[in-house]
């Protein structure tokens, strides 16, 4: 199957079917392609927590707007940001660069200036926001990885994040969830499987200049 048709057999799943689960293969591969997701400065100020325990799940419903997907699917995955950039997380991060590439710190040392500096000029709220655009960025990698492999997924910003962070204890880990995606399989009976997509013509949408 060619990458188009991949992506035109996606569709936002609406009810998964509840016995089938990824197997853990798929599983690697989708934390893989989460962690090899871009970021700005490549930073990564986003965690992807992995929710299999249905029983864990099923109170989550209720604080998803009773959307079923969260616990038909195999998984649970929550996009989650830090609560707060530190000028350590930066530290550290140059610190990975110089061990990986064996880059010597002089070379980095002054980008890595540079971003603590950005960064301190930021409120917690605007390092948030910041945060969160990368989190949109790794959802729509998860999604087309997802129809690459065959995976059926339901993007959700419809959540009461609070709640999510209560109940999972995702404040302790200095975490706050923005985004979720049910993965698994498909229901022979969702009947939105089957529909037609509609979308804008391409030549609506692209723009060549």
């Amino acid at each position: 199957m060619s990458t188009i048709k991949k992506l035109k057999w996606r569709y936002a799943t609406k009810k998964f079917d509840p016995n089938k689960k990824l197997s853990q293969k798929k599983l690697q591969i989708l934390k893989e392609a989460f962690n090899l997701t871009a970021t700005s400065f490549g930073l990564q100020t986003i965690s992807l927590v992995v929710l299999g325990d249905k029983e864990q799940r099923l109170p989550l419903v209720e604080y998803a707007y009773g959307q079923k997907q969260v616990w038909e699917a195999s998984h649970l995955l929550i996009i989650c940001i830090q609560d707060n950039i530190q000028d350590q997380d930066i530290n550290n991060y140059y610190k990975n660069i110089e061990d990986v590439r064996e880059t010597p710190t002089k070379i980095l040392d002054p980008y890595r200036k540079s971003l603590v500096k950005m960064m301190q000029k930021m409120t917690v709220e605007e390092r948030q926001q910041w945060s969160k655009n990368q989190a949109y960025i790794s959802l729509g990698n998860l999604m087309t990885v997802c129809a690459i492999e065959k995976i059926d997924a339901t993007p959700m910003e419809g959540f009461v994040p609070e709640k999510y962070d209560e109940l999972l204890n995702l404040t302790k880990l200095g975490l706050k969830s923005v985004l979720l995606l049910p993965v698994g399989y498909r229901a022979e009976d969702d009947m939105f499987s089957t529909f037609k997509k509609v979308r804008k013509p391409l030549e609506e949408t692209v723009i060549e200049l």
